[in-house]
């Protein structure tokens, strides 16, 4: 599923149109779970002839402003992508919305269907967005936040903790590991088990790795080497920091890979 700095990169995709009117929507597929909730004959009259004015993201979810008072809110899902094609561009049989501008089609697939649409009318943001959790980068993400949530779930690995999106909203698989291993913390520890220095080193590097994400992330969607992205899915695959073996097992049901040199330590 695409995490953070994955949904950041696609909402700058579309960020192409902003400022341009939409002359034609198109909706696909309207009975596919993409579209629950939604009727696409209201969706097409609503965005129709408005101006595409703003985009944000938070966590896993993009927010798309059309005009002053509509609210076009996309989640990827697993395969779920945003595009920009050009005008004498055929929809294909995963497509599932399209708006045409001046120059290009702004375009939704997604070939699993795990994605979803929602629409919103008014000035103000959507309930459904402001009512999600604090974002990462925000101020209101502190390091008390992350204690108290270590606190609350003291039994639960520090893998399965990361990928609570009530707590950590944009944080997935990769993400998740590339944390851990950055802060020396092993995936299997316990959240209670952290000292206060563990918690505040587990914070640092949870921001550093969300704004690090979405710099370093390159239009093919990959890494430098020097990071554990770039090495976690590779047969025999090593630690880019020490060149140990890396390893893989299932944490809190997620495939999770790690150094056991570098994260050796259950607890310090």
């Amino acid at each position: 599923m695409p995490e953070l700095a994955e949904v950041e990169h696609n909402r700058q995709v579309w960020a192409r149109g902003h400022g341009n009117k939409v002359l034609e929507v198109v909706t696909r597929n309207v009975r596919s779970p993409v579209w629950r909730g939604l009727r696409a004959a209201d969706l097409v009259k609503t965005l129709t002839r408005k101006l595409l004015s703003g985009s944000e993201t938070h966590g896993k979810q993009m927010l798309f402003q059309f005009g002053r008072d509509a609210w076009l809110g996309v989640h990827l899902g697993m395969t779920g992508r945003l595009s920009v094609e050009p005008l004498d561009y055929q929809l294909g049989k995963h497509d599932h919305l399209a708006l045409r501008q001046a120059d290009h089609w702004l375009v939704l697939s997604d070939q699993r269907r795990f994605g979803r649409l929602r629409k919103a009318q008014g000035v103000n943001r959507p309930s459904w967005w402001t009512r999600l959790p604090p974002p990462i980068l925000s101020t209101r993400f502190t390091k008390q936040w992350v204690a108290e949530f270590c606190a609350r779930r003291k039994g639960t690995p520090l893998k399965a903790l990361l990928l609570m999106q009530e707590r950590f909203p944009g944080i997935g698989n990769w993400m998740a590991d590339e944390i851990l291993w950055r802060a020396r913390l092993n995936p299997k520890i316990p959240a209670g088990k952290l000292s206060p220095a563990m918690v505040g080193k587990l914070y640092r590097w949870i921001r550093w790795v969300t704004v690090s994400a979405m710099q370093e992330m390159d239009k093919n969607w990959e890494f430098p080497s020097t990071w554990l992205f770039s090495h976690r899915w590779e047969a025999g695959g090593h630690c880019p920091r020490c060149g140990a073996k890396l390893s893989r097992e299932k944490v809190g049901g997620r495939t999770t890979c790690w150094c056991p040199v570098c994260q050796h330590q259950l607890s310090k």
